[in-house]
């Protein structure tokens, strides 16, 4: 029965589910865009294409720039993936053209589009139309690359065929020498992220004129994801590389669900205005910065943790760390260190504690307008409590009573006394 579910029922359903809600939540933020069961076969527009094809374009050619190489963790089957990781300014020209649309000045407006952050609001039913048609066959590609021309001979082909759809079958699918999960999930996923809600910030502005809310709302997201490409190599070391595949789950979810839900909030508040005062938005922003400093922090001890090899200190001490030992590809024993210092002696995961207090200060916005800008907030305490278990399942399978003893030392997995 648990095979029946899993295989064959889930994936067809969350397929149709999740693809369509992407429609509804257009219509749920626009109330100009009445929802209609037509809307579910839109083939997009001639202006939606241009907008979602330059922009997939752009985020591919930004992997092309020639770079430092980076390579990630190696596979179970011994392939180590050959990444690059390019200069920032790709995010930087972004952001700076989308902020440019609303200049000041006069004469500029000859050189810009003052009219697109509102023109892409406008059209983001026929933008999102596009992206899920895209993303639906760029899916079906990459499963028939995996079961005919995979890169590496470790696809997981043995599941049923809608399972293998939704989950993926390569773990690290290349396209003209760009690894496609960085393409999917840190160039249009978080990017794509970042230019959305400065644009619809902008659109809040020019529609309803000025209030700091929505700002601050783009603000932190955009601070929380300069962090991400200032550290970009150190997402190559999550579940969504190591651990998952290359199919609708991840790779729709980084193209297009990305695109509605997780910049929703911003979206919501163009034609629903903000009824946070200035004041209460400048106090949401500082709650929101503390977050991410605290966030920051955490996560930059374990960056000098690891870059040092443990030597190093934490908080004005010696750094601590449980040393444990695993099986690797090759068969071999290696070494490796659990820190317990910092926050990490804290409890295990109280850098995600921090993420969720950050997304609760740029969901804050919405404050008085119902629960609408809270989705994503909700949805993120699931992610990653839900994460927080997978983590732990794969770190107990490799590390065993390395983990445990682990576990004995630090004893909370998210909030300390509490869980």
């Amino acid at each position: 029965m648990y095979d029946l579910v899993r295989y064959y029922i889930i994936p067809p359903i969350f397929l149709v589910f999740f693809t369509g809600v992407t429609q509804v939540l257009v219509s749920l933020g626009n109330p100009y865009r009445p929802f209609e069961l037509s809307s579910l076969f839109n083939p997009g527009t001639q202006y939606s294409w241009t907008v979602v094809s330059i922009f997939m374009f752009w985020a591919f050619l930004s992997l092309k720039i020639p770079s430092k190489e980076f390579l990630g963790p190696t596979t179970p089957a011994g392939y180590t993936p050959r990444d690059f990781c390019p200069p920032h300014h790709t995010y930087i020209i972004g952001t700076s053209v989308v902020t440019s649309c609303d200049p000041p000045c006069t004469e500029y407006r000859v050189f810009v589009h003052p009219d697109l952050p509102l023109d892409i609001f406008s059209n983001f039913g026929d933008i999102v139309a596009s992206l899920n048609l895209f993303s639906l066959i760029f899916c079906a590609y990459l499963l028939v690359k995996g079961r005919l021309f995979p890169e590496v001979n470790e696809g997981a082909t043995d599941k049923p065929l809608p399972y293998q759809f939704y989950a993926g079958i390569e773990l690290h699918p290349r396209l003209f020498g760009v690894d496609i999960k960085q393409w999917t999930n840190c160039r249009v996923g978080m990017l794509g992220w970042a230019l959305l809600v400065l644009n619809f910030s902008i659109a809040s502005s020019q529609l309803n004129s000025f209030k700091l809310a929505p700002f601050s709302n783009s603000v932190l997201i955009n601070l929380y994801l300069l962090k991400f490409f200032y550290w970009e190599t150190g997402y190559f070391n999550t579940l969504d590389i190591t651990l998952d595949r290359a199919g609708y789950y991840l790779c729709w979810g980084c193209l297009t669900w990305v695109q509605v839900f997780y910049t929703f909030s911003a979206y919501y508040l163009v034609a629903q205005p903000s009824k946070v005062s200035d004041s209460g938005a400048f106090a949401i922003f500082l709650f929101g910065l503390i977050s991410l400093i605290l966030n920051y922090w955490a996560d930059y001890q374990k960056e000098i943790f690891k870059a040092r090899d443990g030597e190093c200190t934490i908080w004005g001490r010696k750094a601590k760390f449980v040393p444990v030992q695993y099986i690797a590809h090759d068969g071999k024993k290696r070494k490796s260190k659990l820190l317990i210092s910092g926050f990490w002696g804290v409890s295990r995961h109280l850098n995600y504690v921090w993420e969720l207090l950050l997304a609760l200060s740029w969901s804050l916005p919405g404050l008085g307008s119902g629960p609408w800008t809270f989705m994503y907030f909700i949805f993120l305490v699931v992610l990653l409590v839900h994460r927080t278990f997978r983590d732990e399942e794969k770190c107990s399978s490799k590390y065993g009573k390395g983990w445990t003893e682990y576990c004995k030392l630090v004893q909370y997995r998210l909030i300390p006394y509490i869980f």
